[in-house]
């Protein structure tokens, strides 16, 4: 059985938009996940807006169309229109040193990549589900704030805004671009609430 954390609720908000960004960017939006994004709301902030956006454009997809997109994006002939990986990102090559580097930081916080999971580790959809996991505890501990830092400086902050950015923009998006926009803005407050904790 999975233990019990004491988590606070922000850090459950944190945690749960990480895992929904990832379940996104993983494989194409199935209809409940489509329904779940229609019904999402949001405040007047810039990622409150950007839910508002894409829950609109949730309302009116459907899940053959969003695979499609998905298709073209990220998967196409040979290659899609985006590769979402940190090393392409940071290197221009796919397996390079950032995947390295993320390798020996998972076996550090006893992550484990699923049996059925073929892709690098430093995919976008898999770091957002590791940032979850770690906030959640879900990899036997909570682990600390100024771990997630080190691991968000380090493999998510130097290279998935541009990555959102190309989302957003991208011929194929359109689902995807919404997505993009929530992405973007939701680094943000991650990458402020982490400096000023550091501060």
């Amino acid at each position: 059985m999975a233990q019990e954390f004491d988590i606070s609720e922000e850090d459950k908000l944190r945690a749960d938009f990480y895992g929904f960004l990832g379940a996104l960017l993983s494989r194409p939006a199935s209809k409940e996940l489509l329904m779940q994004t229609a019904g999402l709301t949001g405040d007047d902030s810039d990622l409150g807006v950007a839910i508002k956006a894409m829950a609109r454009v949730a309302t009116v997809s459907k899940p053959s169309g969003v695979e499609t997109e998905f298709n073209a994006l990220f998967i196409g002939l040979g290659r899609g229109e985006l590769l979402p990986y940190a090393s392409f990102y940071l290197t221009g090559f796919l397996n390079e040193k950032p995947l390295a580097a993320l390798r020996k930081e998972m076996l550090g916080l006893q992550i484990v990549r699923e049996k059925n999971v073929f892709e690098p580790e430093d995919n976008i959809a898999s770091l957002f589900e590791m940032m979850a996991g770690m906030i959640m505890g879900r990899f036997g501990a909570l682990v600390p704030l100024e771990r997630q830092t080190a691991f968000f400086n380090k493999h998510i902050a130097p290279w998935a805004t541009h990555f959102f950015s190309d989302l957003e923009g991208a011929k194929n998006s359109v689902f995807y671009a919404s997505v993009g926009t929530a992405g973007k803005a939701f680094l943000e407050i991650e990458r402020e609430a982490f400096r000023m904790n550091a501060g």
